[in-house]
């Protein structure tokens, strides 16, 4: 094989998707004579017939098949680098939707920030189950529930206690721990939760000592004002209390609630050159290594 061009992996692939050298051509935008000399030209460089010319609605020969699958995998290649050049001068993008790595958060971003200083990391809160990767906001996530989306893959990295999120004025706020059954003998606060991306809810409680009402807020400033009025408690993870402090809020730690697990998401598909680099970067920072 000769001298073959990505115009004649890439005619050879209009022909078989459009099935005749008319519509071929007008997808390819050249005229029909230009796509047939394409054809005959790479036939000529392969050596072997590509394209069966007997019927009205050309098919590929054996050996046109062959070569078309690698011919798609080439120009998939090649698209592929061309994204990842696109892209590489971009930021990496860091989804998070109540808080990123508590107390490791700030080691990450300078570990990255000195081993990679020409791929900047953008850290972007994104308030829905996926932290912006389903939509393409995002490059990586961190999250603290596992999506139901298909397309994105989870990994566990490490637990967080739990935290009671109170008014600053509530009897229970001074103390150093408290229960969940404590926090529900006063029935007069809602349990505060945002459904998509909080990891609170009722049935962290046994039978009879749930919360005899919720409140669904939007995000996590949404939680924390509603909490500090006094119209509302909350349940969250550590590192949600380490991101986020309010001067009408107390978080006291909650002795008998289970443990909330931190996720690290990507795309099953990477949008950046730069991910397993950094999910490799990300395990690095939260072993201690």
């Amino acid at each position: 094989m000769n001298d073959v061009e990505l115009r004649h992996l890439r005619a050879l692939n209009a022909v078989a998707e459009a099935g005749t050298v008319t519509a071929a051509a007008a997808r390819l935008h050249m005229t029909q004579p230009a796509l047939s000399r394409t054809l005959v030209q790479l036939e000529a460089r392969v050596g072997v017939r590509l394209v069966d010319r007997s019927t009205r609605h050309l098919a590929l020969t054996a050996a046109g098949t062959t070569l078309l699958g690698h011919g798609r995998a080439i120009l998939a290649h090649l698209d592929a680098a061309l994204a990842d050049t696109r892209t590489v001068s971009r930021p990496l993008r860091l989804g998070y939707t109540c808080a990123v790595l508590g107390q490791q958060t700030v080691p990450l971003l300078r570990s990255w920030r000195r081993t990679h200083p020409h791929t900047a990391l953008e850290v972007v809160r994104q308030d829905n189950s996926t932290a912006g990767l389903a939509t393409g906001d995002t490059d990586v996530a961190v999250l603290r529930t596992v999506p139901a989306d298909p397309r994105i893959r989870t990994e566990a990295l490490y637990t967080e206690d739990r935290v009671a999120t109170l008014p600053d004025d509530h009897p229970l706020a001074g103390r150093d721990r408290v229960l969940l059954a404590e926090l529900t003998a006063d029935q007069d606060l809602p349990l505060a939760l945002w459904p998509d991306t909080g990891t609170a809810s009722p049935d962290l409680w046994s039978s009879g000592q749930r919360p005899a009402r919720t409140v669904e807020v939007g995000n996590v400033d949404e939680w924390l004002n509603l909490i500090a009025a006094g119209g509302a408690f909350g349940l969250g993870a550590a590192g949600t209390a380490e991101s986020h402090g309010h001067p009408g809020v107390r978080f006291v730690p909650v002795s008998d609630a289970p443990a909330a697990t931190v996720y690290l998401a990507r795309p099953a598909h990477p949008t950046h050159p730069r991910t397993a680099e950094f999910l490799a970067a990300v395990r690095d920072v939260v072993s201690g290594g």
